[in-house]
């Protein structure tokens, strides 16, 4: 397992119109273009909405309707720079098909990295066509396939639904620390594999939540080559408006209990 961290302390502080996705997806490269952007919206629209960092450091793209902001990199922040060099160093266990889960955490105090305050979850699947991202809920199920139309759709109602529920959640406090672990298919993973930006981990599942923890797991996207699943774990009493205000549009995001989320036929074991 891989591990990064990024000590913050909020502080308050466009670009031309380019859309995020690419429009066709014909093959692995493509999708693999595909799965690396959904990522790293993700992230950004995370820490954009969680105030972590600057307008300064967030460009400007759109999806559809969906005006996004994007982590560039601000060498007047220091802290978006290390995210972005996380990012990228995903990129690079994805470019080998080495990882399984990448893990973004957020806590106050340093010396209690597993006392969690809230906890996001990308799961990666790789299969022998390529690449798919896979969101998915025990509810509602969003079957892409390879329809790149298919494929925008349902990537633009995962970037909504990320954005509905961080517009929900109860503001963090001014000092929180960032970690992001990196789980391995260790298969196929080289031992001592440790991408850029990141030192070897302590393997370790042991979280603890002040309150009684809630997790909500978010859609899936194939694109027939990769695959990538979301799953955030926040305490109970932040979202306690969630059921009135995350959807409006007939679909329904699935609240489940506390843990990383490792499936059986996809043990979560790691350097």
């Amino acid at each position: 397992m891989a591990v990064a961290q990024l000590s913050h302390s909020t502080k308050i502080q466009r670009e031309s119109k380019k859309t995020v996705f690419l429009s066709q997806i014909t093959n692995e490269h493509e999708s693999l273009i595909m799965v690396k952007k959904l990522f790293a919206t993700s992230i950004s629209c995370i820490t954009y909405l969680r105030g972590l960092f600057p307008e300064s450091s967030y460009g400007e793209r759109h999806l559809d309707e969906l005006s996004l902001k994007i982590l560039r990199e601000d060498k007047k922040c220091p802290g978006s720079m290390h995210i972005i060099k996380w990012i990228q160093g995903c990129f690079d266990a994805l470019e080998k098909r080495y990882l399984h889960m990448a893990v973004l955490m957020l806590y106050t105090n340093p010396q209690e990295s597993e006392k969690v305050t809230e906890l996001y979850q990308f799961k990666f699947k790789y299969t022998k066509e390529g690449a798919t991202m896979d969101f998915s809920s025990s509810s509602t199920s969003f079957e892409s396939g390879t329809n790149s139309e298919d494929i925008k759709k349902v990537s633009v109602l995962l970037i909504r639904k990320l954005y509905i529920l961080m517009q929900n959640l109860g503001p963090l406090p001014n000092d929180v620390v960032l970690t992001m672990k990196l789980h391995y298919y260790n298969a196929v993973t080289p031992y001592d594999y440790q991408p850029p930006g990141f030192k070897e981990g302590v393997n370790s599942h042991f979280l603890l939540f002040d309150g009684e923890p809630v997790s909500l797991q978010v859609g899936l996207v194939s694109t027939g080559f990769h695959s990538m699943k979301v799953k955030v774990t926040t305490e109970a009493s932040r979202v306690s408006d969630l059921e009135n205000n995350l959807f409006q549009e007939n679909s329904t995001m699935e609240i489940a209990h506390q843990g990383l989320d490792c499936d059986e036929e996809e043990e979560c074991n790691n350097h």
